[in-house]
């Protein structure tokens, strides 16, 4: 060593922003390559401490990302370790960490694995990829061309259109599970969120929380337990930083509530698809009417033998509902929904499967279609702001004062439908060859759509492409065209 040693993080990215103590910043853990970030990181740094926020997306590099399971001295080191040794491979997107695993495991992990689940890892989490013993049922002629086509399995094919057309059932106990209660939780989270969330008890809001600038710093689902009480369900990987969120908010406000990380008292079971009802009714204590158990609402009930808070809502845009039960009732919970689905052809299934069904039915991810970057507006989910709110809200401003996007969120259809992007590549707007246009946007998320037997791709373009826009995706080194189409490419349920 002539210079001494490199420090590495345990996922290859800086370590920035303030820390959990209120005025503590930190720009450290530059892992080998913080000299050509340098310049950029002392503009956002400043940024942050001047303005309280950088005007550029860097949440993979805030320190607060690191949930408490890093605090354990093996595991951090054996996931630097690992960050050291393949920190020159290319990494395929659907390629999963190996090391400190198992660490965080479903109350039905063993049954996953008895039934053959290819599994993946998510902020220390086990999760179902997809289940191999349906792999011989699918079809092989659908593997998408070249790099796509690596970690492909024709079980995803089986279980997106078992859900479409039956019921899926899917573990989903990685879901980062929020609590805000207190006298003040109403009015911090109407501050908070650009939806109405104070609405009655049992009521579920879809909404953004948003940044000063209006961009999207939070995509998550609030659902009202009691005056008091409400949960926020965000992502696998966006609980510490969405936790931080709403903490350093509540300081700055001298709110009187209390918000804790509770995903690992609550299992959660996704049972959806068109018989999803079917499966469900014989088991549980209520009406699973649309009158009385309608969209967008929860109720407390039991399933089974099981206590269950049910939440009506879906990522796939068919029929169903979230189950969410404490974490010691989980086989018990599980079980009973397995056997009773046999009869109704529900299948066990993954994550892949959650892709490229909310791909056809247009649904936005955070991190890739929604950013601090990107407005709702721009995103197409604007329907889920309300600027009339009574109060207003975080980043309100700037969504008044921003005018009409001069970019937007765009379905694309690729004509071959086995070109297949995965997020990255560059979008043209079509010349009179391929690819001979100019490069106006970057794809978001690519996928198959098993339904409409079509490659699927999202990207932020030009205001002015609009529906029949001719397209070139660049992947894997050549073009292929498309079409922007509309969104979603496949509508979704009415009730849904």
């Amino acid at each position: 060593m002539v210079n001494g040693p490199e420090a590495f993080t345990p996922d290859n990215e800086f370590c920035l922003d303030e820390t959990e103590v209120d005025g503590f910043f930190v720009a450290a853990g530059f892992s080998a390559h913080g000299i050509a970030g340098a310049g950029g990181i002392g503009r956002v740094l400043a940024e942050w401490v001047v303005q309280g926020e950088p005007s550029l997306d860097v949440r993979h590099m805030d320190v607060r990302r690191f949930g408490p399971h890093y605090r354990s001295p093996g595991y951090t080191l054996a996931r630097t370790v690992e960050t050291y040794e393949t920190y020159y491979d290319i990494r395929h997107p659907r390629q999963s960490r190996r090391a400190g695993r198992p660490l965080r495991t479903s109350p039905v992990f063993s049954w996953h694995v008895e039934h053959g689940a290819e599994l993946g890892e998510k902020a220390g989490w086990e999760r179902v990829e997809h289940y191999r013993p349906h792999e011989a049922a699918g079809d092989e002629s659908l593997r998408p061309h070249g790099w796509a086509g690596r970690l492909w399995s024709p079980a995803v094919g089986v279980e997106h259109r078992a859900t479409r057309e039956a019921a899926g059932l899917f573990d989903q106990s990685s879901f980062a599970k929020i609590s805000v209660r207190g006298p003040d939780a109403e009015p911090l989270l109407e501050w908070l969120c650009a939806g109405r969330v104070g609405r009655g008890v049992g009521r579920i809001t879809y909404t953004q929380l948003l940044n000063a600038r209006g961009g999207v710093e939070a995509d998550v689902t609030v659902t009202r337990w009691a005056p008091d009480e409400f949960v926020l369900v965000t992502g696998t990987a966006s609980g510490p930083l969405d936790l931080s969120w709403l903490r350093r908010h509540a300081r700055r406000r001298s709110a009187d509530v209390r918000i804790d990380d509770v995903t690992g008292q609550w299992a959660c079971f996704c049972l959806w698809g068109p018989g999803s009802r079917d499966v469900l009714a014989p088991l549980s204590g209520c009406d699973l009417g649309d009158e009385s158990f309608p969209f967008m609402s929860a109720r407390q009930t039991t399933v089974g033998d099981v206590p269950v808070r049910a939440q009506r809502v879906s990522f796939v845009g068919e029929l169903g509902w979230e189950l969410y039960a404490p974490t010691v009732y989980g086989t018990r919970l599980w079980d009973p929904l397995w056997a009773a689905g046999h009869e109704h052809g529900l299948v066990a299934a993954g994550y892949q499967a959650i892709e490229s069904l909310r791909l056809e039915r247009g649904y936005r991810v955070w991190g890739r279609e929604l950013t601090p970057e990107t407005t709702p507006y721009e995103a197409g989910v604007g329907f889920a702001v309300r600027l009339d709110k009574q109060g207003g809200f975080l980043g309100a401003d700037r969504l008044r004062s921003a005018g009409a996007p001069t970019r937007r969120l765009r379905c694309l259809l690729l004509d071959d439908p086995l070109a297949v992007a995965l997020g990255g590549e560059p979008v043209r707007a079509a010349g009179p060859g391929a690819g001979d246009g100019e490069v106006v946007g970057r794809v978001t998320s690519g996928g198959y759509g098993y339904t409409l037997r079509r490659s699927v791709a999202y990207a932020y373009l030009p205001a002015a492409a609009d529906i029949g826009t001719r397209v070139a995706v660049g992947i894997d080194g050549s073009w292929a065209e498309g079409v922007v189409t509309t969104d979603p490419p496949l509508p979704s349920m009415p009730s849904e």
